[in-house]
Order: C-alpha cells, then structure tokens, then sequence
C-alpha cells in the first residue's frame, strides 16, 4: 500500500485529471471516483503478480459458474482486506472529508438478487484470504434486477443504473473476447470416415469480459471476478438500413442490448425463457471459451484438463456448462464422446441451493433446440446414454425410473438432472437440506450413485459482516482476545465465552449494540422519515421475498399483537419495532401483494397515537447488501420463520447471529447447526419439524379452515384482510392473500406454506422474545452467546471442506504477501 503522502497526492492528481478541479472544489462523489482509483492502482500490482504465480506455480484453478455475485460496495471492502482503513481514514480527514460518507457515495454493484449471489461473494473473498486460485464468472448486468421503489405502498421496478459513471474497480479485457452463437441449425459433414458437426445461420454476439479484483486479507492475494459484456458483432448494418431493413439492421445490436440488461428477466412468458437461457448460455459459453484457452496456453494435453480446472455450478443455472463443454471437446478439440465425457464428468461439480421444485430448471425442448441446435444434440445423447443405464439398473421398474429421473422428459430438458448425472460432485448447503435431497427430492439418484452426494453447510465472510459492518463490535472483540486474528480465523471469537458472566463485559457489548441501534434509527429517519425508539426491540427480517420465507406470517403476527394493544388493556408488551426488507420478483404477484400488505399495517399502525409507540412497523425500500451491513449490526432479534424442510441453508441467519441477534426460526436449514452452537435455551424456536411439514404434504390432511373457524383471534386477524381494516379505498386488494390461506387452487392447496398452523407456535415465541429481553442480563449473555459460538459459520471453514473434498486446488505461494 502506498504511504499517506502518495496517497494524498494520488488523490489530488486523480481529481485534477478526472474533473479539471482542485480537490477543495471536488463534491464527495468525485472525490470517491479518485479516492478509488488510487485504491486500484494500489491493487495492481498484487493482481499482477498474483496471475504470474498462477502460472510460475502451475496452479489449479476454480472457476465459480454463478447467475449472481452480490459484491456489495468495494472500496470499504478493498481498503480493509489491503489493511489499510486508518491510514485511508486520516488522509482523507487530512483533505476534509470522512471516510464514511466518501463509501456513501458508491452504488451497490446489481450483479446479484438473494443469498445465491451473496454466498457466491463470501466464497470469492474466502478462496482469496486462503491463496486459493479462483475466478468468478458471471455477467455484468447493466440495471442489475431493478431498484426498488415503494410508491403508496407498492413495489415499483425502476432501472438500477449502477455503471452510469463507471465503475472504478473493473477493467475492460477486450483481448479476451469470444464469440457466442445462438439459433440456426446443424449440418453433418462426413470427413475421412467421422462427422463433422457444422453450426450455421445463426445469430452471434461477441462476449467482452470486465474483470473486477477479490482481494484477499492482508496477503497480497488478488483473485478475479470475472463478469461478460455483450456487443454486437457488427454495430450496425449500413447496407441494411439503406435497403429500409432497419429491423434486420437493428437486430444484432438488440440482443447483445438485451443479454445482459437485466438479472433474471421475467420468465413468465415465453420471451422471458428464452433470454433467460440466452443469458445462461451466453456466459458460461464464454467463460468455458476463456477457461480452455488459458488452459491451452500452458499445456499441451487437453486430456489434462481436470488436473488443472474445475468447475462448480452455482445452483442450476449454469448447467449449460455440462454440453457446452463436450461440444467445445468434441467439435472444436476433436475429442471421442468417452474422451469428452470422461473430461467433462472430472471438472464439473454441482451445488444444489433448493429444495423448492420450481427452481430446479427445467427448459421446454422446443425453446432448448431452437435456440441451441448443436448443445441440444449432446443433451439428447447424454440423456440416451443415462437411460439406457437406468435400464440396465432397474428392468423392472425402469418407467417409473425413468419418468423420475430422466434428463429429457415429458418435453423439458431437466437441468438439475443433468448436472447430477455429469458432475462428479452434488451438495447441499446445510446438513437437514442435504438430507431432504438425499432421502426426498432427490431419493432416486441418491439411490444410484450414493457417492457423489455431500453436505457444505454455508458461511459467511467476517471481513465484510463483522470488520466493514461494525467497527465498534470488532474494535472491542479485538480488545478482549487480545488479537485481531479472529478476521481470518472466526472460531477464536469462543474466547469471548469468558466473558459470558462479566457484567461490565455485557454492558459494554450492549452499548455497541444500542450505537448500532442508533445508527439505524438515523437510516431509517433519512430514508423513510419514520421516527423509531432505539430503546424497542429491533425485530428484523430482511431477505428475498418468497412465500416459503415467510414474511406474512411476520406480518399476519404484527396485525394480532395490534389487535391486543387495542382491545385488551390488561395486554403488556415491550415497545417492539419490526423491520422488514425484502425484493419480490417482477412477475411474482403474490410476494408484491405482502409487500403491500406491511406497507399498509405500517401506515395505520405507525399513525394510532392511542397505542404509545409500542408498535412501529418499517419496510426497508431497495434493500441491499450496503443497508444489510448497517441492519444486521443493529438487530436484537433474526427473524427466521421458513417453514421447515423448505429453506435449504440461510445465511442471514449467520450474519445476524455474528451481531449478537438471537434467532427466532423454524428448525429449517442452517438454523438446526446454528441451535446445535447456541443450545436451545438461546434461540426462539417454533413450528412443525420438516419431517411434519413433510408428512402434512404427503397425506393431504392438513384443514387451515378448522384453525380459523375455531381460533377467533385468528379469525379476526383474517377477516382483516377482507373487511377494508386495512385498505378502505379498497376492501378487495388482499383478497388474494385471505384466499390463499383458505381455499385450495388446482395444485395449489390452502395455505400452502402453513401459516395458520405455525401461528399460535410463533405468537408463544414471541411472548418468550419479551420475556426474555426485560430480562438486561440474561438476554446480553444471549446476545453475546451468538457472537462467541458464530465460529463455524465462516465461509473460510466452507471453502476449506470444498478444497478437501471437492477442488483439491493448492494455496498458492506470493513472495509479496505481508
């Protein structure tokens, strides 16, 4: 790193050259541009010669196949990871500025949605704090999957223009372009006695990579984050547009526009698949392109390929990866199908993140084959290949084998299949969700190839949730241990169980808590004008909004407290404030109608004076990794209410215990491991077990309308949805929702996620939460419980299980480490 001098300087010349200004004349957003490109160049060098000990080392590399990598914002990151976040603080106090507000001024890379491309961001920051040789693949979408806007209520989509300014950590690799091909047909050639695939009259669009440096933890390690661009071949067509063709002129210059537009089009039409399999297509074409051409840059024998590379798919989207590879290998290398198939089948492995059906894609053959011809034909004969080893497995149930597992069924082309029959590894992300797939969804191939399956419960990066998140928490736990080396190995943090009964040690604690608090109630003032009591109980549930999740039942919960406040003057509760942050899908009714729903509790229970402030209620507009940090240091209480056997890991769950929030939960997901450290005397848990919740689907006897014709406040609460309570302009606008929780929908059956049935679980919860935290002493010893038992939760501690037992990669070795 640069010393505060040349950094001073750096700075200056940098406002001087971007802006023609002096920097007393700079405002805070361009002194951030030049604070940050300072930082880069710092970075440089180290991502130099980091990418020479690749290969001086020969090192194995991993690429991580992902839709989605929620970075977050860099430069705080970046300056903390070099070490270097005092001396940057006080240069930039010596120009007049705060660091704080300086970080303020970058926008929230859109590259990703929920804890798919979170976790893949943890992942990238663990392989690098660990010398691990990686790149993260992906795309860089121009407006991310949209900035919320809450207007009177609603989710509104607006365009999240993150690059409009440039993004000052990223650099353009125009050398590194490929072209990727779509639509047209195949003709087969006969050569000396082999077939020759040819791929014509397609459509094509040159991919350009953007690399972006992941720095490791003060080790001089700088891997790559790796995200494609789409251009078209021929800007435009002169020729064309002079004939009055300005469609045909306009078209290739309208599909590279649209490829990388958005995160996850709408896929609820058929237009929205098929971009959505271009966007898959076009970046993992790329990416295995680029992967194979390095590859060959160092070595001469392609059979070498799975020494040397490795290939995780993140989730099912980038199974595409699995024929695209045997076409490259078959078609461009010339390899035999054995030989193809035995490479393939030795780079690629597969993380499930679901337990949910529809997210294990599937792809309509007719859309599949249209749009990819050539990598339809692998597909077809891999499929051919696997049934006829079902068939030779099972004769005697083979139909019914085959209708559960083969890869092209029914008109679809199953992609979690395919990843499952090609990849040498499958896992799940926490130990009950790999269960369920081994023994439910996924029963038949556990059967088959019992070997491939194993469990990688999640983590998290204490860099960015503990060191960026709250420097207070961290400045103290480092005063405590007496070391800070807890930032690259979290497990030390068990030495704050000395202090679970040192009562100045748990004010203290309780203190940073109540700062954090404060902090927030500032955020929340600025950016929803909502005056919170820091002394209420922060309740907090912000994640992706998914029926699964939950957040109704939260909600539902918060209308029936409000009904006892104001028809029981005997009801006593702590001043409570929920908060809620959370994204619907474009396309997903149902989820845009909650967030109407707490958006509508909100406005009338936020203005009753009559209930004394004891309920606030706030919705978190666009919330984003740069509000987690500031949410998750401020929470007393995680909200993690799926219903059991549906949420296959979590990790919000980790960050807010890493803050000292206990959880109130489900025994869903990574919460069951989470108990397992906490004990269960210091969580808040309800509800049916997965295997009831299993049980209820299968027999088909669960009857909602029972709970709601015998339990009155139940009752009321519902009718409140119907009855104009909170939406008189409109007495109808939840009737969706009242439905949903009462009458069945073709395959849809009344209340589908068990709401009514948790409910009552979930309210004795709560009233335990009250308890609990009148209680100063016993709910910081909670507190700081979590914080003490987080150790296992790092994503340091996943990356090394994924090392050991899936990558096999080597640390690499950088003379210029600290």
């Amino acid at each position: 790193m640069m010393n505060a001098k040349e950094l001073k300087k750096a700075i200056e010349d940098n406002v001087k050259v971007l802006y023609r200004k002096t920097i007393d004349e700079a405002s805070k957003e361009q002194v951030f541009y030049a604070l940050s490109y300072a930082i880069k160049d710092t970075i440089i060098d180290e991502w130099i010669a980091t990418h020479k000990a690749y290969d001086a080392q020969d090192a194995k590399i991993l690429y991580y196949l992902s839709m989605e990598f929620l970075i977050g914002r860099a430069l705080g990151n970046n300056i903390i990871n070099l070490g270097a976040r005092k001396e940057v603080a006080e240069v930039m106090e010596e120009l007049g500025f705060d660091l704080t507000d300086i970080e303020d001024q970058e926008s929230d890379p859109a590259l990703g949605n929920g804890g798919l491309g979170r976790l893949a961001a943890c992942f990238l920051d663990s392989l690098a704090t660990l010398n691990y040789p990686a790149y993260g693949c992906g795309i860089r979408y121009r407006y991310g999957m949209f900035k919320q806007k809450i207007d009177n209520g609603y989710q509104k989509e607006v365009p999240d223009n993150w690059i409009k300014n440039g993004y000052p950590f990223e650099i353009k690799r125009s050398e590194y372009s490929y072209i990727v091909k779509f639509g047209g047909n195949v003709r087969v050639e006969n050569l000396n006695g082999k077939e020759k695939f040819i791929h014509e009259n397609y459509g094509s669009v040159r991919a350009i990579p953007y690399d972006m440096p992941v720095l490791g933890y003060e080790n001089g390690m700088v891997n790559t984050l790796r995200i494609w661009d789409a251009e078209a071949i021929t800007n435009f067509s002169l020729e064309q547009f002079d004939k009055g063709d300005y469609q045909k002129a306009l078209e290739q210059e309208n599909l590279a526009k649209t490829l990388v537009e958005v995160l996850y089009p709408n896929d609820n039409h058929y237009a929205g698949k098929e971009l959505r399999l271009k966007q898959q297509y076009f970046f993992i074409s790329a990416s295995l392109q680029r992967a194979l051409d390095k590859f060959k840059e160092n070595h001469s024998d392609i059979h070498d390929l799975p020494k040397k590379v490795v290939f995780q798919l993140n989730d099912t989207h980038p199974t595409v990866a699995i024929p695209e590879l045997m076409r490259l290998l078959l078609d461009e290398e010339g390899l035999s199908w054995d030989d193809a198939w035995k490479i393939t089948t030795e780079c690629m492995a597969y993380t499930n993140h679901t337990i949910m059906a529809e997210a294990l894609e599937k792809w309509p053959i007719d859309l599949f084959k249209s749009l990819l011809p050539r990598v339809y034909q692998i597909v077809d004969e891999i499929n051919r290949r696997f049934v006829e080893q079902i068939r030779a497995r099972y004769p005697h149930n083979f139909a019914e084998k085959e209708k559960n597992m083969a890869i092209l069924y029914n008109g679809q082309v199953r992609m979690a299949y395919m990843a499952i029959v090609a990849g040498f590894s499958v896992n799940g992300v926490a130990r009950l969700h790999t269960e369920i797939l081994k023994n439910q969804e996924l029963k038949d191939f556990y059967e088959m190839m019992p070997d491939k399956f194993n469990n990688k419960t999640n983590g998290i990066t204490q860099r960015r949730f503990l060191v960026h998140a709250n420097p207070l928490l961290t400045d103290w736990i480092t005063k405590k241990l007496g070391t800070d080396k807890f930032i690259t190995d979290l497990p030390l943090l068990a030495g704050l169980k000395d202090y679970l009964d040192d009562e100045t040690a748990l004010a203290e604690f309780m203190e940073i808590k109540y700062q954090n608090k404060l902090r927030l109630v500032k955020y929340i003032k600025e950016h929803n004008g909502i005056d919170i009591d820091p002394n209420s109980i922060f309740d907090v549930q912000v994640k992706r909004l998914h029926e699964y999740k939950r957040q109704l039942l939260n909600i539902l919960h918060v209308m029936y407290l409000y009904n006892k406040l104001k028809n029981d003057e005997n009801f006593d509760m702590y001043p409570r404030t929920f908060i809620f942050g959370a994204k619907a899908a474009a396309g997903y009714r149902r989820a845009k109608q909650t967030i109407k729903l707490i958006n509508s509790v909100a406005d009338v229970i936020n203005n009753d004076k009559s209930i004394d402030g004891k309920i606030k209620v706030v919705f978190i507009e666009d919330y984003k990794v740069s509000s987690a940090e500031i949410i998750f240091a401020a929470a007393d209480v995680s909200e993690q209410i799926s219903t059991a056997s549906k949420e296959a890991s979590g990790t919000g769950n980790m960050k807010f215990m890493l803050n000292g929030a206990p959880t109130i939960g489900t025994m869903d997901g990574a919460n069951v491991e989470i108990v397992e450290e906490v004990g269960k005397e210091n969580a808040f848990i309800f509800g049916l077990s997965s295997d009831e919740v299993i049980a209820f689907e299968k027999n088909h006897n669960y009857d909602p309308v029972s709970i709601f014709n015998n339990d009155s406040e139940i009752r009321t609460v519902l009718m409140q949805l119907v009855n104009g309570f909170y939406s008189p302009e409109n007495t109808e606008e939840f009737r969706e929702i009242y439905d949903s929780l009462l009458k069945s929908h073709g395959h849809d059956r009344a209340d589908t996620y068990f709401i009514l049935k948790d409910f009552r679980s979930y309210a004795q919860a709560h009233e335990d939460v009250d308890k609990a935290y009148r209680d100063k002493k016993r709910w910081a010893k909670m507190a700081l419980t979590q914080t003490a038992n987080v150790g296992k939760f790092s994503s340091d501690r996943t990356i090394e299980e994924y090392v050991k037992d899936i990558w096999h990669l080597s640390k690499l070795r950088l003379d210029n480490a600290k």
